[in-house]
């Protein structure tokens, strides 16, 4: 109780520190928002160890390319892979909840760094061109795009379906794919306190290329990464 108590005052003084810190990047490049990101990856990573003697683990860097188009497609199951995944993926943007946007200062940095926002709710414009917001970061920039197929977070032992959104980002943009299973929820669970002297593994797998049918290549994602989950749990 006491170390999650001191994780929390720690992780959080130090996030709204760097928040306030890299204001001004908000009207410089965008390249320092990027560092700023990555900055928070290695703050959590750094809390998390140092605190709730939580081992991190990274398997398969390997499979993550550096001269080829592709998008990302993760488990989601605490805070943890919004932060720490910017430490693996060079300039990476994320498909969110439009709430989230709406933080005082952290929602302008999501804005800064071009992350696409939808309502989940209900029909609006911003979903509606969601595809071809998405196109346009794929076709004209560097950026990685990260997406969390299950929507929310969800518990450790959850293997709910995906939703489909990531499989027609595959198929209407003809792009490789990089499946990403991360047991975070067994530290820093959806609720209730964190949990310490456990071990995050973070299993980056192997690269699906395009040109597979639609609905087999979402039900070999979902497999792939819910069968990896099932190892690492």
């Amino acid at each position: 109780m006491i170390r999650n108590l001191v994780f929390l005052i720690v992780f959080y003084f130090g996030l709204i520190f760097f928040l306030i810190l890299f204001i001004p990047s908000l009207i410089l490049p965008k390249y320092i928002v990027v560092q700023g990101g990555k900055l928070l990856g290695h703050w959590a990573a750094f809390c998390l160890k140092y605190i709730m003697a939580t081992r991190i683990i990274v398997k398969g860097s390997e499979n993550i390319l550096n001269h080829q188009k592709y998008f990302v497609v993760c488990s989601h199951q605490s805070i943890f892979e919004t932060l720490f995944l910017q430490t693996l993926f060079n300039n990476s943007v994320f498909i969110l909840k439009k709430e989230l946007t709406k933080i005082p200062l952290f929602g302008w940095y999501l804005k800064k760094l071009g992350c696409i926002s939808i309502d989940r709710n209900k029909i609006s414009k911003e979903n509606l061109n969601f595809s071809e917001d998405v196109g346009k970061i794929i076709k004209n920039t560097n950026k990685i795009l990260i997406i969390f197929p299950q929507g929310t977070r969800k518990n450790p032992d959850d293997r709910s379906k995906f939703k489909k959104g990531f499989s027609r980002i595959y198929n209407d943009l003809n792009i490789a794919c990089l499946p990403v299973a991360i047991n975070s929820g067994k530290v820093w669970p959806k609720k209730g306190g964190l949990i310490p002297n456990q071990k995050i593994t973070i299993s980056i797998l192997k690269i699906f290329p395009p040109g597979i049918e639609q609905n087999k290549f979402a039900n070999e994602i979902e497999r792939s990464i819910y069968e990896e989950l099932n190892k690492i749990y």
